[in-house]
């Protein structure tokens, strides 16, 4: 083909998002509780919740991981369970700490991005489990799978605050 140029397709690398809510619990089995801000620590965790490294009370604390400092959960999955499954869930019911919005958590795995002013490594998709139906009562496990957030690990700290911008390096 003498003259012609094949273009490769524009794939979108860039996006920006919002962070919606923030939750914490210092233990297992408690309620998550809403906050304006949490204070993110450098390799260890949120300060106060339950899997902050060298604090863990957490339900998988027998399980320690170092990329499981902080989670993040997406509005937009709250919105497919709603219209999807008829199954309303609360942010603070899905257990992750951070909810965002117009953020591709599961396209982020292995890559840096920005929080607010901190900035996390995503390590690895949540997955869900039968633990957050016992509590809840709700059928979401399967609903879940593949949409259950994001593991991230702290590499530089700092606030978080709800309406903060998510956002890559």
């Amino acid at each position: 083909m003498d003259g012609v140029v094949s273009e490769k397709p524009q794939i979108a690398t860039s996006w920006q998002g919002v962070v919606r809510f923030l939750h914490k619990t210092p233990r297992a089995f408690l309620p998550m509780r809403g906050f304006s801000e949490l204070q993110l620590i450098a390799n260890r965790g949120i300060e106060g919740d339950r899997y902050l490294i060298g604090h863990e009370t957490g339900f998988y604390s027998h399980k320690p991981e170092e990329g499981r400092q902080i989670t993040l959960f997406e509005m937009e999955t709250l919105e497919a369970l709603r219209r999807d499954h008829g199954i309303e869930l609360l942010p603070e019911e899905h257990r992750r700490n951070v909810t965002v919005e117009g953020v591709p958590l599961n396209h982020l795995v292995g890559r840096r991005f920005r929080l607010g002013e901190a900035i996390v490594e995503a390590t690895r998709l949540s997955t869900p489990c039968r633990h957050i139906e016992e509590i809840l009562g709700k059928a979401v496990f399967d609903p879940l799978i593949n949409r259950s957030g994001l593991n991230c690990k702290i590499v530089v700290g700092g606030t978080l605050r709800v309406g903060d911008v998510a956002r890559p390096l």
